[in-house]
């Protein structure tokens, strides 16, 4: 029997809709984002943020603080998000399951899980969190974090193994080009992934700290001045 177009078309809607797919950012402007705007703009249809250089010391960044850009439309529990990204100089990274912090002079403060990169051939793919617990896990590394010690502040990081060779990520990392990221967050599971290299495995047991969901938000770092660029988000939740 042969299916009227129309009964197709509906099938497919319902397909997409079912994948549970939101969209982030329509590739136009920075509706449904807050930040300081005077760091963060739309070029090229991708999302770009700066960190100025300071008049009286050119080879440093105005900011004196990271600032981000906060995505306003929900927050994230369990879900995968790809995007692209590129990077000239300095740090940024994806911060998701987070909270906002009192702002700071240039904008919102962040604090929770982060998916790191940089210019540079040290961070990129690691765990870290934002105002917190600090590296959960260098690149390579698959770890399970223990809470801390009686009497001490930070908690226990276990490598349990690895999930590749840093030196190998790294050189797959293309250099002020775009490079696809790629998180996924189940539980207290959460994996890292940079063009196709899975850079990090960690299962959060630190249960009090271990965050279970909040806000999305990019980041530009304070240091010299940089350029960030994001575009081609796909976030998918899970149920």
């Amino acid at each position: 029997m042969k299916l009227p177009l129309s009964f197709l078309a509906l099938l497919a809607s319902a397909a997409v809709l079912s994948a549970d797919e939101k969209e982030i950012f329509n590739g136009k402007d920075l509706t449904g984002w807050e930040g300081n705007m005077e760091l963060w703009s739309v070029k090229d249809g991708a999302i770009t943020g700066i960190t100025p250089p300071d008049p009286a010391n050119p080879a440093k960044g105005i900011i004196k603080h990271n600032t981000f850009l906060v995505w306003k439309g929900g927050t994230v529990g369990d879900f995968e998000l790809t995007f692209q990204y590129r990077i000239e100089k300095g740090n940024s990274g994806v911060q998701y399951r987070s909270k906002e912090l009192a702002p700071g002079e240039f904008g919102p403060i962040i604090s929770g899980y982060q998916a790191d990169f940089e210019a540079g051939e040290t961070y990129s793919g690691i765990l870290y969190e934002e105002k917190g617990r600090g590296i959960l896990a260098k690149r390579g590394e698959k770890t399970t974090i223990k809470p801390a010690p009686e009497g001490a502040k930070k908690p226990v990081v276990e490598v349990t193994g690895n999930v590749g060779d840093s030196a190998t990520i790294q050189a797959a990392i293309k250099k002020e080009d775009w490079n696809e990221y790629r998180i996924v967050a189940k539980g207290n599971h959460v994996q890292h992934f940079i063009n196709g290299l899975q850079t990090i495995d960690v299962t959060d047991e630190d249960t009090a700290n271990a965050p279970k969901e909040g806000l999305l938000a990019l980041q530009i770092h304070q240091g010299p001045p940089m350029i960030v660029q994001f575009k081609d988000f796909k976030l998918v939740e899970s149920k």
